[in-house]
């Protein structure tokens, strides 16, 4: 599955074409992680540091891909499914999903997990759930700041679509700087991201799409895309 999700995040990711990716699932449950019949002994810890090293790819790998990636969650998101959720640029849910890093509670601590998820909530709500094994509801997630947004069900791919195409009605150029921007300034001191966002304007303005949204703003009409 992990395999899968990375071929399929990387399918013509260079595409000039592709705009935004969206991540969803069928059936009660959006993911519950690794299987764990896979990490028992009889497998060993070379398949092990296998799973775990794919798995981390594939979290890295939405974050440096060059276009937003959405998660658009109906149902429980656990473990490796909640960190699925926390490395997603953008996450919309349903109010009947709710999130939980359980592995505790059999032996396995979520530290993996724990990376994405510690970086999308507080400390304390991300250790409160790590050591407890605990749900959250889409609320207690949307507040702490794991979600962009809570719908009712029947209005979860609506919402989801109309932040999809809204993006996708953009400049691929710009949006791919400035997601490569604000994740390369995050870990930074103030100064320095200040630094390295300053340039990231001025080549962004040095762009043939940066020149026409600007000409397009001034001479009061749609600007046209190179792409």
């Amino acid at each position: 599955m992990l395999k899968s999700l990375q071929s399929d995040i990387l399918h013509e990711a260079e595409s000039k074409d592709l705009k935004v990716i969206v991540i969803s699932a069928e059936g009660p449950v959006f993911s519950s992680g690794h299987d764990l019949k896979e990490l028992t002994d009889e497998q060993g810890p070379d398949y092990h540091a296998e799973v775990f090293r794919t798995c981390s790819e594939v979290m890295m790998l939405i974050q440096n891909h060059p276009v937003p990636i959405i998660a658009m969650v109906n149902g429980l998101a656990t473990a490796a499914g909640c960190q699925l959720v926390a490395s997603c640029d953008i996450a919309v849910a349903s109010d009947k999903s709710s999130f939980a890093t359980p592995g505790v509670n059999i032996g396995l601590f979520c530290s993996s997990p724990g990376v994405a998820l510690g970086r999308a909530v507080p400390r304390k709500v991300a250790l409160k759930m790590l050591f407890t094994g605990e749900p959250i509801s889409a609320q207690e997630a949307l507040l702490h700041g794991l979600l962009s947004k809570v719908v009712p069900e029947e209005q979860l791919e609506e919402e989801t679509m109309k932040i999809a195409k809204k993006i996708a009605s953009l400049s691929r150029v710009v949006v791919s700087l400035g997601k490569a921007s604000f994740y390369k300034q995050l870990p930074q001191d103030l100064r320095t991201a200040y630094y390295l966002t300053s340039q990231t304007m001025v080549d962004n303005i040095a762009l043939p799409d940066g020149q026409e949204g600007i000409k397009a703003f001034i001479q009061k009409r749609k600007p046209v895309w190179s792409h």
